[in-house]
């Protein structure tokens, strides 16, 4: 079955975050990645303390971004990093996770994670997007190339709505991911629901 996956990204809510990701959580999408870029390490550990309840009530994984020490700490067993993180990582410091995750943006950056023991890779951005201003997407054709570079889950990223979802799905992918559509909808259950809808072909 096709994945959805939600990216976190707080200052998108219109509510407070808590209060979003329990929306979320109650969604019950694959995963949730606790995405935060601009926190500090301390911040960031706080917040994915209160982040693992929420989704640890509703059955829902989620992965620790960049951080993975912090992960180890909180005994939060996903991990999704940068891959010049994962470069840097021990045999010994990846053993302590269950699945390690990804971001690649080019098919030799597929090959080398799968090579470094990447459980799954985030491909993009394969549409254009408010993230990446001014930046053209790189398409179905891009992530086709990914999917059949690798023996690994794909999971498309980049101004993916209910519109385009399928296209990724035609296109290889094993999954969505997507930021803005979870953190702004008021009605998640409904936004991942109609998702769902579109990607099952």
């Amino acid at each position: 079955m096709c994945k959805i996956i939600c990216i976190t990204n707080r200052k998108l809510c219109r509510a407070g975050f808590p209060e979003q990701l329990k929306k979320i959580a109650a969604a019950r999408p694959d995963m949730v990645i606790l995405r935060e870029k601009d926190m500090s390490e301390k911040e960031y550990s706080e917040l994915a303390e209160i982040s693992a309840e929420i989704c640890k009530g509703y059955g829902v994984p989620l992965a620790v971004n960049s951080f993975w020490e912090t992960a180890s700490e909180l005994g939060i067993k996903r991990v999704h990093l940068p891959l010049h993180i994962l470069r840097n990582m021990s045999a010994d410091d990846k053993v302590k996770f269950d699945v390690i995750g990804t971001s690649c943006h080019s098919v030799e950056d597929a090959i080398e994670a799968q090579a470094l023991g990447a459980g799954y890779i985030i491909a993009g951005h394969i549409f254009e997007t408010d993230c990446k201003k001014g930046l053209a997407g790189r398409g179905t054709g891009f992530l086709s190339e990914v999917c059949k570079a690798v023996d690994l889950p794909v999971y498309a990223i980049g101004g993916i709505s209910a519109d385009n979802a399928a296209e990724c799905i035609r296109a290889g992918a094993d999954g969505i991911c997507l930021m803005s559509g979870f953190m702004q909808s008021e009605e998640v259950s409904l936004f991942t629901d109609t998702l769902r809808a579109r990607i099952t072909i």
